[in-house]
């Protein structure tokens, strides 16, 4: 025959008591509460003949109160602490919507190999380029855009001179040139996205720039667009 659960918290609350303030409490270790009873319950059972020294009564009550500060003391601590984590985590979550900056200017080439990159433009672009420098600030390749959207676009870098020769292993720096629908001239810097997304690892929060995460301590800073 099958248990319900009305069953099952009946059953709970006739063997722990109707108010079931017994259900889950730790007997093995003792509380200010318990003490308190365990000092009356000595007190009440003194001889009357001899009774406790007035002086150790006087010295567990002050161990008693001693206790309860402690106690009160790490709870006020507890509380605190999650409040602060709530607070940083909705703090964290707020940015979305805002503009990271990674710090980082462009990428670093190894082995040869071709990279996939992104950069954000925060609006269209009709035409311009994308200007690759080595660390010696030499323009090694440009790559020709036109009709980018207003957003964060992949491209895609070869890492390869004219004759096909893979250049240096390195860093280089990545920036775009580009013409507006207006004919107006802008840069966009690579390393610098909107947050769209926030995600917690552990006790890390990671941010999503483009279509990777990045945690916030590779993050140089956070602001509004309006700002720039």
């Amino acid at each position: 025959m099958a248990i319900g659960s009305d069953y099952t918290t009946q059953s709970a609350f006739n063997t722990n008591g109707i108010e079931g303030k017994n259900i889950g409490e730790n007997k093995s270790v003792l509380g200010k509460d318990d003490f308190l009873k365990l000092l009356l319950v000595g007190l009440q059972n003194q001889d009357p003949t001899s009774p406790q020294d007035s002086d150790q009564i006087l010295q567990q009550t002050s161990d008693l109160a001693t206790l309860e500060a402690s106690q009160n003391t790490n709870d006020a601590l507890s509380n605190l602490s999650a409040s602060m984590s709530s607070s940083t985590q909705f703090s964290t979550i707020s940015s979305i919507g805002k503009m990271a900056n990674t710090g980082g200017t462009g990428l670093i080439l190894e082995d040869g190999k071709s990279i996939d990159f992104e950069i954000y433009f925060p609006e269209s672009a009709k035409g311009g380029s994308i200007q690759i420098t080595n660390s010696q600030g030499v323009l090694v390749e440009t790559l020709d855009i036109s009709d980018i959207s207003k957003g964060t676009n992949k491209f895609h870098w070869s890492a390869q001179d004219k004759s096909g020769a893979p250049f240096e292993d390195g860093d280089y720096k990545i920036e775009a040139i580009y013409t507006t629908d207006s004919g107006t001239s802008k840069s966009a810097k690579f390393g610098v996205y909107p947050i769209e997304a926030v995600r917690f690892i552990g006790d890390e929060a990671e941010f999503k720039l483009g279509s990777s995460y990045v945690p916030l301590s590779a993050i140089q800073e956070i602001y509004n667009s309006e700002e720039v």
